[in-house]
Order: C-alpha cells, then structure tokens, then sequence
C-alpha cells in the first residue's frame, strides 16, 4: 500500500470504541425500537471499553481525558487494534455477539453492518445538520443514519511552489489543462517525473475517481440500484488519467513509501494527497520547506471534487450501556471537541463549526483542504463495495502499466460489479 493512500485505508477500515457495561439489559425488541427511545437524561455510567486503530488508538485516550472528567461514574477502557485485522475481529464479534457498545466505523462497512443488524439508528436527539454534506451522506444507508461522523479527510493536490516557480508558473493550476501545463513544465525543469500518481494497485481508485467526479462521471447510480462504470465521461477521466503514465510524466513502477523523499528532493514535485502528509514532508523537508511547497484543489473539468474519508461512530445493537454509548458519540461530536482532536491527531473536523476554532482556520493549507471538504464525496453506501472497487484497482493497473485501453477497462470493470452485484 502506497505513503498515498495508507491514512486513507486508516480511516476506512479503522472500528473502535467498543465496551460492557452494567447498566440495563438488551431489549427483546431490538435495534430499532430501542435507538427511538430518548437518550436517557444525566451523566454516564457504567463502564465502556474503546477500541481504535494505529494512532487513533494512541491518542485517543487523551481526548477522552475530558469526556472521563465530566462523567466520573464511567469508566473507559481504550485498546489499540491493527487495521489488518479490524474487519474480520468486528465482524466475529458480530456473529458472537459480543460486539462493543461504540465503534469508530469506516465508510465502506457502513452498508455491511447495517446488513448485519449490527448498528442502530441515530436518535433523533442527535442533530446531524452542522456536519459536511459528504460526511452525512457516508453514515446514511437507505435514508436512515446509523453513525455519526468523527473525522473527514479529502485529498489536494500538493506541489513545490519554488521549483513550479524555476519552471516559469507562479499560479497554481485551477482545470485539467493547467494542471498537465505545470506536469510537464516541472519535468522539463529537471524533475525526474512531473507528479506522483498511483499506477494501479490496492486503492488507486482512490486517485481515479477524483478526475472521474470533476469530469461529470460516477460508477453507480444516485439512487445506488445500479453501477455505471461504462460512460463517456469515466472514458474520458481514466484516458487523462493514463496520459500521465503515457507520456512519461508519472513513474509506473515507483518504489513503496517514496512519496514524501520525492517530493522532497524535487524527483516528483507533485502528488495528490491528504492533510496527514504535511507533517512527513515538512520534518523531512527540515526548517524552512513549509514555505517552499503549496496546496491546491483537484483540477476542474465540469467541477473540482475530491474524495471524502475519515470515519464514523455508531453504537452496536448488541450494547448494555445504549445511553452511556451515545453520551460518548455525542460529546465526541461536539465542536470544540473536534478541534482539540484536531490539534491531537490532526484529523479534519467533520462538523463545519469546529472549523470556526482558530486552532483549525486560520492556515492557508488547512484552508484549502476546507474548501475541497465541501465538495468531496464519500464511498457510497453498499454492501460489496470494497469487492466491486478492488476489481477496479486491477483494471486500473493494467490501464497505467500496460496500456490497456480505458474504455475496455471500464467495460470490464462494468461486467465485474454487475456480476458481484449491490449486496443484500
């Protein structure tokens, strides 16, 4: 997995908060009819155990310092747990049993665990209206929500304002041909490649799917009943895509976990993408190199739309602590809460006021990445999206290291997912 796209596989793959608690008994009844009572009124108590993934799990417990200080009658527990093994422990745990109270769950199991049974809905208590239109729409599955988001990311195309600069571009591109513009001009200057772009593999239609959004393409119908990879314009985005590779401007065999020393050393001058980046390249950079790159939105073509990921909270059906565990949400939820997560993990705030806070706006890097938020999409919610996509990552594979032409990919593509289908 890519330096790229590996914080983007954290925060879809990572499940946490889990826990036991002795307070009441599961109702017979299930899920539904226990989530529509209120909230329960008061503190929390009992005691509820977290699990969260790499470093969210080691610095989670520092956040919850205050949730602990305002609700002193509960306990919480937080265990680390590898994202390698996420999915298959919550899903045993599921078929158990014994899943946990609360889970920080990614976008792509929403759908998955709903089919489960395993999430119950939001409480209408739980106002959802301040979070990014993307993040509600990632916790949504067949109008109902059943999470509430945590964190978001997006992805900016990063580049080396100085060496663009050397190369006689002093703005930075804004649609598809400025963007190929500053690729080549920063090849020409001596770069090694002009940009970084993922040449298939293991979460490259993470890269992909940007220029197919900006280009006025989707792979699956707004009302998610069919998948629509063959079209005109995801032809078109996957050909712009390949271009680079092509043309010789993006390296199609580069070597694992080099993106940041590329960039660095000016051999690959741009990549595509989030927020985690900035601080490997500016400690790899040394003192002074903030100031040596920028960021800007993806390039426009209809539009300029990004990819949106983080992750959710929602609470088990199968917790004994129901109130306590939605106290627990909801205080993570809150404004100033995501902007001191901000400042512990740097993960994006996915409610909009929490970017009012002054430890969040204010820099001009974290603005654009706000700006991107805005328009970013998130996976959508089936059941067999990780199976449909990751027949996508190989097509896109051969697209860029073998020339295979886009529309047939596309085909290909289309006859896969048709065949895996949407999942129950």
């Amino acid at each position: 997995m890519t330096t790229i796209s590996r914080r983007l596989f954290a925060g879809l793959s990572i499940a946490a908060v889990a826990g036991t608690a002795t307070a009441c008994g599961r109702s017979e009844s299930g899920g539904d009819a226990k989530s529509a009572e209120p909230i329960a009124e008061g503190k929390a108590t009992g005691e509820l155990t977290v699990w969260a993934m790499g470093a969210e799990g080691e610095k989670l417990p520092e956040l919850l310092k205050g949730f602990q200080e305002e609700n002193p009658d509960c306990k919480v527990s937080v265990t680390a747990v590898p994202w390698d093994s996420a999915h298959d422990k919550f899903t045993s745990a599921i078929a158990a049993g014994t899943a946990p109270d609360v889970a920080q769950v990614g976008s792509t199991w929403m759908s998955e665990f709903v089919g489960l049974k395993a999430l119950q809905p939001v409480p209408e208590e739980i106002d959802l209206s301040g979070f990014f239109e993307g993040a509600q729409k990632s916790v949504t599955v067949e109008d109902v929500k059943y999470g509430v988001p945590w964190y978001v990311e997006t992805r900016v195309v990063y580049y080396r304002k100085d060496l663009a600069e050397a190369a006689g571009i002093t703005e930075a591109p804004t649609d598809w041909d400025t963007y190929k513009t500053m690729v080549k001009a920063l090849k020409d200057n001596g770069a090694a490649w002009g940009t970084a772009l993922q040449p298939g593999g293991k979460g490259s239609w993470e890269s992909v799917m940007p220029f197919v959004w900006s280009n006025g393409g989707s792979v699956i119908s707004e009302d998610l009943s069919e998948f629509t990879f063959e079209s005109d314009e995801n032809t078109e985005a996957l050909a712009f895509y390949q271009s680079f590779f092509t043309e010789g401007l993006a390296n199609k065999a580069p070597a694992e976990g080099t993106t940041e020393q590329d960039f660095v050393s000016g051999a690959a001058p741009m990549f595509i993408s989030g927020p985690w980046m900035m601080s490997g390249v500016e400690k790899l950079g040394g003192d002074g190199f903030a100031d040596k790159y920028g960021v800007f939105q993806i390039p426009k073509k209809e539009s300029s739309t990004s990819f949106l990921g983080g992750a959710n909270l929602g609470v088990f059906d199968s917790t004994k602590n129901r109130d306590a565990a939605w106290k627990l949400v909801q205080y993570l939820a809150e404004p100033e809460v995501q902007a001191q997560w901000f400042t512990i993990s740097t993960d994006l705030p996915a409610v909009e006021k929490a970017w009012d806070d002054e430890s969040v706006g204010g820099n001009e890097k974290f603005d654009v990445f706000h700006e991107q938020l805005k328009s970013a999409i998130a996976p959508p919610a089936v059941g067999t999206w990780e199976q449909v996509i990751t027949k996508f990552d190989d097509q896109v594979e051969q697209v860029c290291k073998e020339g295979l032409d886009p529309a047939q990919a596309l085909k290909t593509a289309q006859a896969d997912a048709t065949s895996i289908g949407m999942g129950a």
